[in-house]
């Protein structure tokens, strides 16, 4: 993996004749993760998805760029809400569809490792309908790490799992995902007490920075000064706009 450069998005953006956005300067640190919350409507998904390159709606005036003043393409990997799974694959094609989809040769040797970083070696022939909730969002970890990119965009990729799994994948994620750029958009404020080394709320008048608490990432559930900022988060939250 190269280097991770830090991200700016530095703009506005609309649909149609409708704002969606900004004036919005949002800056993703090398290296870090980026928590960015909000209530719903405000565009956090279309901001991960203008940096992504996958959002063929909405018209964005502004800029995208990398610190190192490199091309974004090719150089992020996507992490989406739900698994995404291919039904019809077994998890060892599913965690190398990448190089399918690019027309290239598998690696399956380095697939078998990444599902046993993931604790997954055992369940390599197995489709998806055979797994877990949770063992499939391994599956679709490993898919991330099998793609090796230093910026890796992810869009609530957990809020479907119950709390016990939701956990163990953020301390698995925290791991594997060290030393990336990372935009993770949640709309739990727990999930950004623990995992986010940068925090912050887009509201429909701009972004907020909430400062983290101190602990290194991943942050202990029981831990007093990241209940203290999950408690802060949820209250600015429900605060009216």
């Amino acid at each position: 993996m190269s280097a991770p450069p830090s991200l700016t998005l530095d703009g506005h953006a609309r649909i149609g004749a409708v704002p969606v956005f900004g004036p919005l300067r949002l800056t993703l640190s090398a290296g870090r993760i980026t928590c960015l919350l909000g209530p719903s409507g405000v565009g956090k998904t279309t901001v991960l998805r203008l940096i992504a390159g996958v959002d063929e709606v909405t018209e964005f005036t502004g800029t995208i760029t990398a610190s190192d003043g490199g091309p974004l393409s090719g150089r992020m990997a996507l992490m989406a809400q739900g698994d995404m799974l291919m039904p019809w694959l077994d998890v060892l094609g599913n965690v190398t569809l990448g190089a399918r989809l690019r027309g290239m040769s598998r690696d399956v040797a380095r697939a078998r490792e990444m599902l046993a970083r993931v604790g997954l070696a055992d369940h390599a022939d197995k489709r998806p309908h055979a797994l877990s909730g949770g063992q499939k969002q391994r599956v679709a970890l490993a898919r991330t790490l099998m793609e090796d990119r230093p910026i890796v965009l992810l869009d609530e990729p957990f809020s479907a799992l119950d709390a016990r799994t939701r956990a163990q994948m953020q301390d698995l994620s925290a791991t594997h995902l060290a030393g990336r750029t990372v935009l993770m958009v949640t709309h739990d404020p727990a999930e950004a007490a623990r995992m986010g080394h940068a925090i912050h709320i887009l509201t429909e008048t701009g972004l907020e920075d909430v400062t983290p608490p101190a602990a290194p990432v991943p942050r202990a559930v029981d831990d007093p000064e990241t209940l203290a900022a999950q408690g802060r988060l949820l209250a600015r939250l429900r605060a009216p706009a």
